[in-house]
């Protein structure tokens, strides 16, 4: 065996070595290539003064089936890591159950604090090694000796160090309202309002987003070193957003017309042809 070859065994992630043969099947249609679920989530976290707050929905789509609407989809990673997950829910609950049971044996073997930096490493090599193919959009938000740190990381495996963040098909209007209200040196409330206010834009404006907002605040506290309050159904009265009246109200005579034709029905002759009808009518 030679030296590629055993580096080629070693090798881990999915076989891509039938991919060819599954396209070449599909263009001849002897087989029909699986199609994937559309899922939806909003998922949102942002940096404030004094720590992280993440947020997200609570529901939990198959296609168009509302599969469970209290799905908890902030992961527990460590005493001072919580990650917001979208995508496939088998995928984050699996690939967030790894990166914590990985972190405690850290813990355990060196008595130190798991780092945001470690937790990231371990992750992007994860899924960069599955191509994509691991459906796992992940919002990490943690707080270590480096201060508080919020990343996003892509299924693909690439990551960034942001302020504020969204994911998920309601990303967009979360992180529309997100834009318009975040500054350096928001309060832990502000920050909390900001965050559900994203999420419920979400809700609102995407089908697969809804039922409930769950908050997770990370910040540090001189007792215990690293805080956590985890407000699981913080905003459960989102249907009533959707059951508001239109805010637009249209004013009237505010449409000019140039021509007016009034034609009395009386004068249309009855027993005519349909074409000599409309000609006269026209005229």
């Amino acid at each position: 065996m030679s030296y590629l070859d055993a580096i080629k065994e070693n090798q881990g992630g999915f076989n891509f070595d039938l991919c060819l043969r599954n396209k070449e099947l599909a263009s001849k249609q002897v087989v029909s290539s699986p199609h994937f679920t559309k899922t939806g989530t909003t998922i949102a976290g942002l940096v404030y003064k004094d720590g992280i707050v993440l947020g997200a929905d609570t529901r939990a789509t198959a296609g168009t089936i509302v599969a469970e609407k209290c799905c908890d989809k902030i992961h527990y990673i460590a005493p001072n890591m919580y990650c917001c997950g979208a995508g496939t829910a088998a995928d984050t609950q699996w690939v967030t159950d790894r990166l914590s049971s990985e972190l405690e044996l850290m813990r355990l073997n060196t008595n130190r604090q798991s780092r945001v930096a470690g937790a990231i490493a371990r992750l992007r090599e994860h899924l960069y090694q599955y191509q994509g193919h691991v459906g796992a959009h992940l919002i990490l938000g943690g707080f270590d000796c480096q201060g508080p740190q919020l990343v996003s990381v892509a299924a693909h495996g690439s990551f960034s160090y942001l302020p504020y963040t969204t994911m998920g098909s309601g990303s967009l209007a979360a992180i529309a309202t997100l834009e318009s209200g975040y500054r350096d040196d928001l309060t832990e409330q502000e920050a909390i309002d900001l965050v559900t206010a994203s999420i419920e834009s979400g809700i609102v404006h995407d089908l697969g987003s809804g039922s409930n907002v769950d908050i997770c605040v990370i910040k540090r506290d001189p007792k215990v070193d690293v805080k956590v309050d985890f407000l699981r159904l913080h905003k459960t009265d989102n249907n009533q957003k959707l059951n508001k009246p239109f805010p637009y109200k249209a004013i009237p005579n505010n449409h000019p017309f140039h021509r007016q034709f009034n034609v009395p029905i009386e004068k249309i002759p009855v027993n005519v042809d349909a074409s000599k009808n409309q000609m006269e009518v026209e005229n």
